[in-house]
């Protein structure tokens, strides 16, 4: 898989940034030359979009990546909707490599972003981006702008390359943990509970959770919380869904609970953290 190095030894360059929602069933992207960094990450629906020779297909929670000059254009209609990045770096020069190749050494300020991949958490890189979006409307000063922007390739750097620093071996136990992440992302829209999660993957309540925070450093009850916060910051962040609607989302039969609790792990409440970023940058063409 190409990947490109980027340095970020200095901030990269915000050219403009955006949200966008396909007008209907029939849109199609345009064909253009980028002249800097496009950065795609797709919230809804299938993007077909091809750069240079190759075509993508960009499915929900996946990005892609294209570099200055590349020939861009959409091969098949795309009922989408994606948030966008457009950035320039300090030395322009295309850096390529091969994204199984090794990663840069910390120390050298540098990151590797392959050219198409899936995100591990879709819900921050939205949020991010919708902060970014605000700062544009609410500051425009290009410096904070210009800074946003790194953290957030930078974040994507890190969803793709991060490992956890608890050092496990790869045994039964490890697995029925990353089972368990898996199960409770997937349910988050459901009132989980821990002895649920016993009861589904066979196992004693209070093995389960020890079994969990031993790995994870967080307990079994605090991670399912944790995760359905931040379904609920994505979903006050892309949507513009009530409070009552999200907490209902969420499993919550009351939304008061659903207030609490968000305040608890966020620390503002679900309407001041709307508010917070609520300028959005949304295009239609």
């Amino acid at each position: 898989m190409i990947a490109y190095e980027l340095s970020v030894d200095t901030p990269v360059e915000l050219a403009i940034t955006g949200k966008f929602v396909a007008p209907d069933a029939n849109w199609i992207h345009l064909s253009r030359t980028l002249v800097d960094y496009e950065l795609m990450v797709v919230t809804e629906g299938v993007l077909y979009l091809a750069g240079g020779s190759q075509r993508f297909t960009v499915s929900q929670g996946e990005y892609l990546l294209l570099p200055p000059s590349t020939e861009q254009y959409g091969y098949q209609v795309s009922a989408c909707s994606f948030y966008w990045l457009h950035f320039s770096v300090k030395d322009q020069t295309i850096v390529t490599v091969d994204a199984a190749a090794g990663l840069p050494d910390k120390r050298e300020q540098k990151i590797v972003l392959p050219r198409y991949g899936k995100l591990k958490s879709l819900e921050k890189m939205v949020v991010m981006m919708k902060q970014l979006q605000d700062s544009v409307r609410s500051y425009d000063t290009s410096a904070l702008n210009n800074y946003m922007s790194t953290v957030i390739l930078c974040e994507l750097y890190n969803q793709l390359f991060h490992t956890d620093s608890v050092a496990v071996k790869k045994t039964r136990q490890e697995q029925l943990y990353h089972d368990i992440v898996d199960y409770i992302k997937w349910s988050r829209g459901e009132p989980i509970k821990v002895s649920q999660i016993a009861e589904t993957f066979g196992y004693n309540e209070k093995y389960l959770s020890h079994l969990f925070s031993s790995i994870s450093g967080v307990s079994l009850k605090q991670y399912i919380l944790q995760q359905k916060m931040e379904l609920a910051k994505y979903l006050l962040t892309d949507t513009n869904q009530n409070i009552s609607e999200v907490s209902v989302q969420l499993g919550y039969t009351d939304s008061h609970n659903f207030m609490k609790a968000f305040k608890k792990i966020v620390g503002l409440t679900p309407s001041d953290f709307r508010n917070a970023y609520a300028k959005r940058l949304l295009f239609y063409e």
